[in-house]
């Protein structure tokens, strides 16, 4: 049975960030769809999230979420605690070609600074929504760039609240994955660019950005891409091959634009964005015998018995 709010604000350490209780999540994820979290953590800062980890009920389940670019919260909501790194953790700063950016820095921000620097290297994250903790933990990319790339170091903290300085070979990197458990928690990190020249740099960002606006539904209730490309193949041709550019399900769609993207029409559920997913890897699979593996990260409790994965 889940805890009520008061055994929970009886039993949760005392920080100095803040707890709310029963939060909805669906305003503050791009698709705009799930249900509430049963606890919200925003530290205050580093110090303070590693004094939450260290008294925490060892059996409450801890979630952590940035900006909600690319993620799906199921409609029965999450239980546990959801963290979320707020102003503590959005530190920013320059050493000719190293930037050290904290876990709630925007990724666009981080391609802005550098260009302004004349730091090239991180034009490619102009264009991925989200934020550096959640970059590096599905190592995000575009453009033949990713974070392993240009990572010299990431901060991590535990779940006992002990930090750790972490290479990309540590953390083990590949293509949009990371080996680190899912109860670490990014902290920020250490990245290394090139001189280059801020005019040129600029010029490549905005015509990055020309083509994202040209190719992909930015401008819909979006989540980014919805799978991995599995290798020497694109997921997109994938999906335009299986015939499901423009599929349905309840409010949700398959972009008519860009077919690696799930579109919120304006009425869409959780579920609805799931079990289209779903339909996709299916038809995929039986039509080309690639099994699509799930680049946006699904959280929560399901409430259709249809959707086959219960929680992440």
């Amino acid at each position: 049975m889940a805890l009520v709010e008061k055994e929970l604000k009886r039993i949760l350490p005392k920080v100095r960030g803040r707890y709310l209780f029963n939060v909805p999540l669906a305003p503050t994820t791009w698709f705009r769809v799930g249900g509430a979290a049963q606890v919200t953590f925003k530290p205050a800062d580093i110090q303070d999230l590693a004094f939450f980890l260290q008294n925490r009920p060892s059996n409450l389940p801890l979630h952590v979420i940035g900006v909600g670019s690319n993620i799906l919260v199921r409609d029965g909501g999450i239980q546990g605690v959801v963290i979320r790194l707020g102003q503590g953790f959005t530190n920013l700063f320059v050493d000719e070609t190293q930037l050290d950016a904290g876990a709630a820095v925007l990724d666009r921000t981080i391609a802005t600074v550098s260009a302004e620097a004349a730091i090239t290297g991180f034009e490619f994250l102009c264009g991925i929504p989200g934020t550096v903790g959640g970059a590096l933990r599905m190592n995000a990319g575009a453009y033949g760039s990713d974070i392993s790339q240009v990572l010299v170091y990431a901060q991590v903290m535990d779940s006992q609240g002990t930090l750790h300085q972490l290479s990309a070979q540590e953390l083990g990197l590949s293509y949009r994955h990371c080996d680190l458990s899912k109860e670490w928690i990014f902290i920020g990190a250490r990245f290394k660019g090139e001189k280059g020249d801020s005019k040129m740099i600029q010029k490549k960002i905005s015509s990055y950005l020309e083509e994202r606006e040209r190719t992909q539904p930015v401008k819909t209730q979006t989540g980014g891409s919805t799978f991995a490309n599995p290798p020497h193949e694109k997921a997109w041709q994938l999906i335009e091959k299986a015939g499901c550019r423009g599929l349905k399900k309840g409010g949700a769609m398959i972009s008519e634009l860009h077919c690696n993207f799930m579109i919120n029409t304006g009425n869409a559920t959780a579920t609805d964005l799931e079990e289209l997913g779903e339909e996709v890897r299916h038809r995929v699979l039986e039509k080309t015998g690639v099994d699509l593996r799930w680049e946006i990260e699904r959280m929560g409790i399901a409430k259709s018995s249809q959707v086959g994965e219960r929680a992440a």
